[in-house]
């Protein structure tokens, strides 16, 4: 007769089976449309009572030479009755644990674990162990922590999980992202946007703490990282996608704005290379940059078979970046710059977010200096994507989109960032070869995510390397 199996694996088993069928439908699940199997469970509870839980989900996705293990954060409450308040999250019920039955869910949208991990900045605290676990940190002369706030999550995000904190009277907002896959090192959305408030500049939101953590790493080993950030929220604001499409489907200019949003641009390029690292762009880091692109054309081509008629134009497009000479140097960028990260206060007028990068890129590789080029590059394409918007985009919404970038360009230039319309600069070429890898990068989301998206990036494709 073989042993009996402990209750607290029992209840790990339990819950992994739960999350291995639950988590590859979520939509911040890296790796749709393969097999998924759980290697690893780690929990270990943020509250005195064990019903909020911190939990680190190490999934085998695909087979053979194909796999790879990704470490998910997967913020679980565990109730021993049902809740209708949370039936909307209900990850699960598990009606044969040891203890009794349970009812799992879904973290983020159960208040009483919003409020374990408020608990954690706010006072500084730990929860777990040395080995698996997490600790707050408040912000040096950040925002405070209101006490028994309403919580809400936000719908729509991809890769990663908001929830806003309403505050009381005199009290100041607040938005909660947790990371959903976990790599270790700084998480720059951290790094990045702390820098820039500690300077004093305007264009990010205000921080109020972030809590980072420990666990076990796909090879094994022990990683350290940040699992979530607390800032400020701001009320009343609208996104810049959500701006530019309607004044898209309302046939209105939308060119003040866009010089605008230019301008804060380079405002924040240039406080991030006075309070951050920057290189020199030498010879040797523009050819690793062209061989990174290079990868990039590889991939992309390999992924979506589309691509692969156009493969040798664009591998030629990207090679000249290894040719340019006068190249501005290299510092932290925003990484993943697109409409959709920008807000427009009526206070404080245009506010960047989201300094993660992009999701699919390694942690190491969206934490090195890189061109401000590429930020620019992003939001190029973003207003093909707004123009791109209406039912049946013609020309006029195709001039709408030219118009942005042009202005764009303008108000990025006036406020003293390099300007790749410039006669004779490198940026041009630069610039050419970061829009091109971000479309690429565009055509393999779309492909995986939302196919019906697929023919505005292969159509910025076939332009850009029809131009130039």
């Amino acid at each position: 007769m073989s042993a009996p199996v402990p209750a607290d694996a029992a209840v790990d088993e339990a819950v992994a089976a739960l999350l291995g069928e639950w988590a590859p439908r979520q939509r911040w699940f890296a790796h749709k449309g393969v097999a998924a199997h759980v290697v690893r469970i780690e929990r270990t509870p943020l509250d005195e009572g064990g019903v909020a839980q911190l939990v680190a989900l190490t999934v085998r996705s695909g087979e053979g030479g194909e796999a790879a293990q990704t470490v998910y954060s997967v913020p679980l409450t565990v109730r021993p009755a049902p809740d209708e308040d949370l039936a909307h999250a209900l990850v699960g019920h598990l009606p044969d644990l040891p203890g009794g039955p349970a009812w799992v869910y879904d973290g983020p949208h159960d208040p009483t674990w919003t409020r374990a991990l408020l608990t954690l900045v706010a006072g500084e605290e730990g929860a777990g162990s040395a080995t698996f676990g997490a600790h707050g940190t408040s912000a040096d002369g950040g925002l405070p922590i209101p006490a028994g706030a309403r919580t809400k999550v936000l719908g729509g995000e991809q890769s990663n999980t908001s929830i806003v904190v309403q505050a009381g009277e005199g009290e100041v907002p607040l938005i909660a992202k947790v990371f959903r896959v976990l790599s270790a090192g700084d998480n720059p959305d951290v790094v990045v946007q702390t820098a820039l408030a500690a300077a004093g500049c305007a264009r990010v939101p205000r921080p109020a703490g972030w809590v980072d953590g420990q666990w076990t790493a796909p090879d094994g080993s022990r990683a350290a990282g940040h699992l979530a950030h607390v800032t400020e929220f701001l009320a009343g604001s609208e996104d810049a996608w959500r701006v530019a499409t309607a004044a898209v489907a309302a046939g209105r200019d939308f060119t003040t704005e866009a010089r605008e949003l230019g301008r804060a641009t380079a405002e924040v390029h240039a406080v991030l290379a006075a309070e951050l690292a920057t290189e020199p762009a030498t010879p040797q880091r523009l050819g690793a940059l062209a061989d990174g692109l290079a990868d990039r054309v590889a991939w992309a081509s390999a992924a979506v078979p589309q691509l692969r008629e156009v493969a040798p134009a664009a591998a030629e497009r990207v090679e000249a970046v290894r040719h340019v000479r006068d190249a501005p140097a290299l510092q932290r960028v925003h990484g993943d710059y697109h409409l959709g990260q920008v807000l427009h206060s009526p206070a404080r007028g245009w506010v960047l977010l989201d300094f993660e990068g992009e999701p699919l890129r390694p942690l190491a590789e969206r934490s090195t200096p890189d061109l401000a080029l590429r930020d620019v590059a992003g939001m190029l394409r973003s207003f093909d994507y707004a123009a791109s918007s209406v039912p049946a985009p013609d020309e006029a919404s195709a001039a709408w989109g030219a118009a942005c970038r042009e202005a764009f360009l303008d108000g990025y230039a006036a406020a003293g960032g390099a300007d790749p319309r410039q006669g004779g600069s490198g940026a041009a070429a630069l610039l050419a070869a970061l829009e091109l890898d971000k479309a690429l990068y565009e055509v393999v989301y779309e492909a995986r995510n939302r196919p019906d998206w697929l023919h505005i990036p292969l159509g910025a494709v076939q332009r850009l390397l029809a131009t130039g």
